[in-house]
């Protein structure tokens, strides 16, 4: 059995490639000074938007040491998810749904936790060391966390870019009370370029390495529970669950080959799934449909929603009868963006007479709401 830190280190790596991770990095359990900024600055402008999550571990989140006192080394593991297609090329099929590509395939948190369970489990075993593993799943900064153990580095649009990967890592952590030292960093390599903050459908970013959530696509398909406004539909297109224009964009993807994780890849259909097919989902068809998928975590409403906002977007009048299917539906965000679908889909009279017939039993005041906007677009 390796004795030395550096042969308990290399050991560690060859069972995390061993296990399918395709990047293994080391970092001390340390706070940085300037992940605990970033946030700071983030939480100050009200940039999170509604994820108080975030603010809400922010002493934990920029401290490995208050989330776990005995850490002193972070095993940082990631998997490659690039796409064998550019992703931009699905935003010109207005009828069929963009779907981001960390989403088309099996959720990764599920993968990449039964991967660090086993990896975690030889640590233990082999060194009689205490450990932890995260995906996504406490107030771990991931990224920042890459970045010192030279995953990476952050680019200008807040992701991890990799020389190797690109922009498609998927990340996890192992925290351990080994004491396995440090791998180097890696410097910023982005130097002028800023195509990934230029093409943002939705101006998020304030400034490079600079962050305005409430404005980025991903946050408002994704994480934003209540009804989008309407400054942002327009500008959402196709994409219905998340949005990849700024990762695609960075020139370094061009070092990326596509995944070998077959569990990542698209699933049938979903690539360029109608969103004919999307809008008409109940509970129980959604559920079917995305078992074992991230896009399960938002419900079957918010997805709608976003199929409907889709919908609006699609200059096809002959979507108008699958919105207006949904203007009695239980939910009140599919009720309003039914509203709204049919307001860009519909001509005036047309529009018009939906509006006599239904908007006076409606009780909710924020499709209300929608349906006087409408009327007076």
């Amino acid at each position: 059995m390796p004795n030395s830190t550096s042969e308990i280190r290399e050991a560690i790596r060859a069972r995390a490639l061993a296990e399918g991770f395709d990047v293994v990095r080391f970092a001390r359990a340390e706070d940085s000074a300037e992940a605990a900024g970033h946030l700071r600055e983030f939480l100050s402008h009200g940039w999170h938007g509604t994820m108080g999550w975030m603010a809400a571990n922010e002493d934990r989140r920029v401290s490995p040491l208050k989330l776990w006192p005995e850490a002193k080394s972070i095993v940082i593991v990631g998997a490659s998810y690039a796409p064998s297609n550019d992703p931009l090329a699905r935003l010109k099929e207005r009828e069929h749904a963009a779907i981001s590509v960390y989403a088309l395939g099996d959720d990764y948190h599920d993968v990449l936790k039964r991967r660090l369970k086993r990896l975690a489990s030889f640590v233990a075993s082999t060194y009689g060391a205490n450990v932890k593993l995260f995906v996504d799943t406490a107030p771990v900064m991931e990224k920042p966390l890459a970045e010192v153990a030279g995953v990476g580095w952050r680019g200008k649009h807040t992701n991890l870019v990799s020389r190797q990967f690109g922009s498609w890592l998927f990340l996890g952590s192992l925290f351990t009370t080994l004491a396995l030292g440090e791998d180097p960093s890696e410097a910023d390599h982005c130097g002028r370029c800023r195509r990934c903050l230029d093409i943002c459908p939705t101006d998020a970013f304030p400034a490079p390495y600079k962050l305005d959530a409430r404005r980025c696509i991903s946050y408002l398909t994704i994480e934003h529970k209540g009804h989008i406004d309407r400054q942002f539909r327009e500008a959402i297109g196709n994409r219905i669950y998340g949005c990849d224009d700024c990762l695609a964009v960075c020139p370094w993807n061009k070092f990326a080959q596509a995944s070998h994780d077959a569990r990542f890849h698209a699933r049938d259909g979903l690539e360029r799934a109608p969103l004919r097919d999307l809008v008409r989902l109940d509970e129980t068809a959604f559920r079917s449909l995305f078992r074992q998928s991230p896009i399960k975590r938002i419900g079957r409403d918010r997805f709608v929603r976003n199929v409907l906002i889709a919908i609006g977007n699609a200059g096809d009048k002959s979507l108008a009868v699958e919105a207006e299917r949904l203007i009695d539906d239980p939910s009140p965000v599919v009720r309003a963006m039914a509203v709204w679908a049919l307001s860009r889909l519909l001509d005036a009279d047309a529009f018009g007479a939906l509006a006599e017939k239904y908007s006076a039993t409606e009780s909710d005041p924020n499709v209300n709401a929608e349906w006087s906007a409408s009327l007076g677009d």
